[in-house]
């Protein structure tokens, strides 16, 4: 289930859940193992569809649910990465400390998003592409995107001062736009927390996900 999830992006949340259990798994982690599976056997020709949309834009989404584990409450980040339209990049991660507040697990989340970008965007110069514009990452944290643009904000960003001062650095360079997205049209939302079924299947059509084997 690991390696699918290099081509599956709608399954990294469910196996990295119950990866964290794979060396002492009970009884209710094989029942959400056979869940997955289930899904697997309902949508075997589910993959990303690749498609030119005319343009080379560098996006990002980055979110994360506040000590979302109930047994350590460590916070789970994820992001995904989208160039010319194409998903290109995602992730789902367990933090490794505990986040104090939501900002804190926010923050890290985007820094990791910001990272994958900037990799991107020198990967792209590898290969002869110049991408001038600013990288744009969506955030549905008000108070993080508030805190990146205000430096003054210092007894709330103590705890998060590496990460803050890594995040104003990109944005007063011009490199990173850091721009506030609803959490309905979230779609990293779906690599952070179980989600009912209907925003499931409407963030999976947003990250371009398409079944081979769906009637035309």
């Amino acid at each position: 289930m690991i390696y699918l999830t290099h081509t599956r992006p709608d399954l990294s949340y469910a196996v990295s859940v119950v990866s964290q259990f794979m060396h002492n798994p009970s009884s209710r982690h094989m029942s959400a193992v056979n869940r997955i599976l289930a899904y697997l056997k309902s949508s075997p020709g589910k993959g990303i569809m690749l498609s030119r949309h005319g343009h080379l834009d560098i996006v990002g989404y980055t979110d994360s649910d506040f000590a979302g584990s109930k047994l350590d409450r460590k916070s789970t980040s994820g992001y995904v990465s989208f160039v010319g339209g194409n998903l290109v990049t995602w992730r789902s991660k367990k933090q490794t400390v505990v986040a104090r507040s939501s900002a804190k697990a926010e923050f890290r989340a985007v820094a990791h998003g910001i990272c994958e970008l900037l990799w991107l965007k020198m990967l792209l110069e590898e290969l002869k592409i110049v991408y001038r514009k600013p990288l744009k990452i969506y955030c549905d944290n008000k108070a993080a995107i508030n805190i990146s643009h205000n430096p003054v904000q210092q007894d709330r960003t103590k705890h998060v001062e590496v990460d803050r001062h890594f995040i104003k650095e990109k944005i007063e360079e011009g490199i990173i736009c850091m721009t506030y997205v609803p959490t309905a049209d979230q779609v990293a939302d779906l690599l952070t927390k179980g989600l009912g079924r209907p925003m499931f299947e409407k963030l999976v059509d947003k990250l371009g996900m398409f079944n081979v084997f769906s009637p035309a």
